[in-house]
């Protein structure tokens, strides 16, 4: 047991780097897109609501078409303060996280029960998160993949 989670941080952590070195090389290489520069007020409102949020043509770095993003989420899920708790079942721990396409972030527990978490948005998703690794065709092969 020790020793596959051990392998699996060490992949983790190979993947993390080779995304790392993917956004080096092509920032290195490739310029960004020709934007108009915006004015000092409205750059300050956008930072003031999500300062660390990806453009929307980073948000997806696939050429697949996606409903949305997905990780694991052990510890007990702290917003504003509160435990968050499943609302079908009382687990407190172990979700399962979604960042849909239209922003909006669910949670499903263990169980299977799914509700919608207004107190979360992409951004938090995106602070919160690793780099995405794998695509799957199937929810269930996605769920299957984070172990539940």
């Amino acid at each position: 047991m020790f020793f596959r989670r051990a392998r699996e941080d060490r992949a983790f952590r190979e993947v993390q780097r080779a995304g790392y070195a993917l956004l080096q090389h092509l920032q290195a290489t490739q310029p960004w897109p020709d934007a108009p520069e915006p004015s000092a007020p409205a750059s300050a409102a956008k930072e003031a609501v999500a300062p660390d949020f990806l453009p929307p043509d980073l948000r997806v770095l696939s050429r697949h078409e996606v409903a949305g993003v997905m990780m694991r989420w052990l510890p007990p899920l702290v917003i504003e303060g509160e435990v968050r708790t499943c609302p079908g079942c009382g687990a407190y721990r172990d979700w399962i996280v979604f960042c849909m396409r239209d922003d909006s972030v669910w949670l499903r527990c263990r169980a299977g029960h799914e509700t919608k978490e207004p107190g979360l948005d992409a951004a938090w998703y995106n602070r919160n998160s690793g780099p995405v690794d794998r695509f799957h065709p199937t929810l269930e092969e996605g769920l299957r993949h984070l172990g539940h």
